[in-house]
């Protein structure tokens, strides 16, 4: 959870949010935070992966996993690169024993910037919505469309009446792409869907009957 509070002051030190997109597997980062009430703490490590999601935590899930040291405490701490630049915000870990076991996970900074922006302006998040109902590709799937990957999402049904209908989505079309952006799985594709503004265009790259085709979609 992300809230956005006001403080009435002057002249404080802040950090920089930085571009969470831009980090790579294997850099190194700097959780600091107050782990179990011990203020002030700073533990390092690296980012093992991006892009974490289907852990069950939320809707929208697109975690930089670490291996920085974070337990309870650390939570709406920063993540930092080395250049000092906060690239997320530590929000949860998976363990068995209520500590930490070497897996953290922080919210993208860039996920941040946008809720922030928005809570800002309207007080609330609006949630952009397309109306598909999606699955990722198994590889007897993938074989059965005619595709050489099982990168994408598989569109099984359309919403009557939803954007996805009105701009020409069908079943069994396989979404490789949002906004120029490749799409891995179905978790990924609900994440951008989810993080645009509603009424934005987006341009979305598809395979119906094995031919690629852009569309665009408000």
């Amino acid at each position: 959870d992300i809230a956005l509070l006001k403080i009435e002051a002057n002249n404080l030190p802040t950090l920089t949010l930085g571009d969470s997109d831009t980090i790579k597997v294997g850099e190194w980062v700097i959780a600091i935070g107050n782990p179990f009430g011990l203020s002030h703490t700073v533990t390092v490590g690296v980012v093992s992966a991006k892009g974490r999601s289907g852990i069950g935590i939320s809707d929208v899930e697109d975690f930089i996993q670490t291996d920085a040291a974070i337990n309870p405490g650390n939570s709406g701490g920063p993540l930092l690169n080395l250049k000092g630049e906060v690239i997320g915000m530590n929000t949860a870990i998976f363990t068995r024993s209520g500590g930490y076991m070497g897996i953290g996970f922080a919210i993208p900074s860039n996920i941040v910037k946008t809720v922030v922006e928005q809570l800002k302006t309207k007080g609330k998040v609006e949630r952009g919505y397309l109306g598909v109902y999606i699955q990722d590709l198994t590889s007897a799937l993938a074989k059965e469309l005619g595709l050489g990957s099982t990168e994408g999402a598989l569109i099984t049904d359309v919403r009557p009446g939803s954007p996805a209908e009105k701009y020409g989505l069908k079943e069994k079309d396989v979404i490789i792409s949002y906004n120029g952006k490749p799409i891995k799985n179905a978790s990924e594709l609900k994440n951008y869907v989810i993080l645009t503004k509603p009424g934005t265009e987006v341009e979305i790259g598809v395979i119906r009957n094995g031919k690629e085709m852009k569309m665009k979609v408000k």
